[in-house]
């Protein structure tokens, strides 16, 4: 799948969840692996034993916010985050999901979303769809030059692929 499409079980949490609760700071100095395995454990203790990859975070308002720790979006990754969407984001947070390979969808009506439902995303359609009821959720689009940079796999793969190729031209010429 690319950065566009996913399809995955929803984990639904309410509005301000920090990065503390994401990558609890007594893990911060254990290998991301480890860390992984306390994330969101504080308000569902069941998360990182059962979330499977391409599952779907949906946050409610402000989610991300605290600290600028960026392991707390390496923590999603590392899980296997499809995709975290919330009606809004700490701004830290988001540019850090973004810049790390994460899809971050804007969406003002995620506490619609039922928890344990099987969302579809489209991020280049900016729109998520209820596999079980068809229901949609409009999304604010992002655009194509980040959908590139999260396909990529984030911010550092996606500069690493572009002066790939621009050496490659350069070589050619």
């Amino acid at each position: 799948m690319t950065a566009a499409n996913k399809t995955g079980r929803v984990w639904k949490f309410g509005d301000n969840i920090d990065t503390d609760v994401l990558a609890p700071g007594p893990y911060m100095k254990s290998p991301l692996v480890d860390l992984a395995k306390h994330c969101l454990e504080a308000v569902e203790p069941r998360f990182a034993k059962e979330m499977k990859p391409g599952d779907i975070v949906v946050g409610g308002r402000n989610f991300g916010m605290g600290s600028s720790r960026e392991q707390a979006v390496m923590a999603l990754r590392e899980l296997g985050a499809g995709a975290v969407v919330a009606p809004s984001f700490a701004g830290i947070f988001y540019r850090n999901a973004l810049n790390l390979g994460l899809l971050a969808l804007v969406c003002p009506e995620a506490g619609k979303i039922r928890a344990d439902s099987v969302l579809a995303v489209d991020a280049a359609r900016a729109e998520l769809r209820d596999i079980e009821t068809g229901k949609t959720y409009a999304c604010e689009p992002l655009p194509a030059h980040l959908l590139q940079m999260i396909a990529d796999g984030g911010l550092l793969p996606h500069l690493e692929k572009k002066l790939k190729v621009q050496r490659s031209k350069e070589a050619q010429a």
